[in-house]
């Protein structure tokens, strides 16, 4: 398998990172547009192979689209990250040029290739991709329920007190802190209910302390997180090259699906070689799906700010 990272800042870098330690990929291409930047960071990260046992080839190139030829999936990591104080919609100007552009340029050497955007703010830049490339619904996939879902389980484990792989939980919606629905209703401990374990108050701190996850570590950090959005990443990546037909709540084209349309939203899906495999519709609760409809509404409200 071959995988394409466009962006090699500490988000791209660490999607490069974590793809090529689980050492399924053959090769991964890392791209950007700053002179030797990325093929400094794919050199740094070559001479910690030896050390990690991974024998995936990464390949640094400066805007050289070329050299991402026959790509399998690529990750559009581009765009300007996060300071503190700014929401992921005060991104839409800068990124969605990127984020277009970007994409175009993939399709026109990896025309088959899975696309997984990571751009924020990542819904509407999904959404994006869907309405300027044309390609097939299945082949263009969000990131941001993965890394969401991902940071609720860390914060149940941390409120219950217990190892976060006993932790099961996700959280469907917007990529954003208002639109995120962490579903508490539907967190488990080892199948108990983690409301067994927690008081109402408790979840509801977990669940607000969620959807704040990125504002929190862009205050503590300056920037952006790079680790966590690298590792979600990574297991979608390995989901598709394996054709696991695993379970991850990202953001993709709705039609129909949870009474919403034209829109890409957080939801869970199936992934597998295909990219989605198919859309999974679960019982929300009437608040669930109120919730559900409100930050549909917030991410229509950011898709209207596109020129398209």
């Amino acid at each position: 398998m071959k995988v394409t990272v466009v962006g090699a800042g500490a988000v791209g870098a660490s999607c490069a990172e974590y793809i090529a330690i689980r050492n399924f990929a053959a090769e991964v291409v890392l791209l950007d547009i700053k002179e030797g930047f990325a093929e400094g960071k794919a050199m740094d990260l070559m001479q910690t192979a030896s050390l990690l046992k991974f024998d995936t080839k990464i390949t640094g190139v400066t805007n050289d689209y070329s050299q991402t030829a026959n790509s399998d999936v690529c990750v559009i990591t581009s765009g300007i990250p996060r300071k503190p104080g700014m929401t992921r919609e005060e991104l839409i100007g800068i990124n969605a040029g990127i984020v277009k552009m970007v994409s175009s340029s993939l399709l026109e050497h990896s025309p088959n290739t899975i696309i997984i955007v990571v751009s924020n703010p990542m819904d509407t830049m999904a959404y994006l991709v869907h309405k300027t490339t044309g390609i097939a619904k299945n082949r263009i996939i969000g990131m941001g329920g993965a890394l969401d879902s991902a940071r609720f389980k860390y914060r149940l484990a941390e409120a219950t007190n217990a190892p976060i792989s006993d932790i099961d939980g996700m959280v469907l919606g917007g990529h954003s802190d208002k639109g995120m629905i962490p579903l508490t209703r539907l967190a488990t401990r080892n199948s108990v209910p983690v409301s067994e374990f927690l008081s109402n108050e408790r979840l509801e701190q977990v669940a607000a302390d969620t959807k704040v996850g990125g504002a929190t570590l862009t205050g503590l950090l300056g920037t952006s997180a790079w680790y966590a959005p690298g590792a979600a990443v990574s297991s979608m990546v390995h989901a598709i090259a394996t054709d696991a037909q695993k379970m991850f709540p990202c953001s993709v084209m709705l039609q129909g699906e949870y009474d919403l349309n034209d829109i890409s939203i957080g939801v869970p899906v199936i992934l597998g070689k295909n990219g989605i495999e198919r859309i999974v519709e679960i019982n929300l609760s009437d608040v669930e799906k109120a919730k559900m409809q409100e930050s549909a509404a917030a991410v229509m409200k950011t898709n209207k700010l596109l020129e398209i």
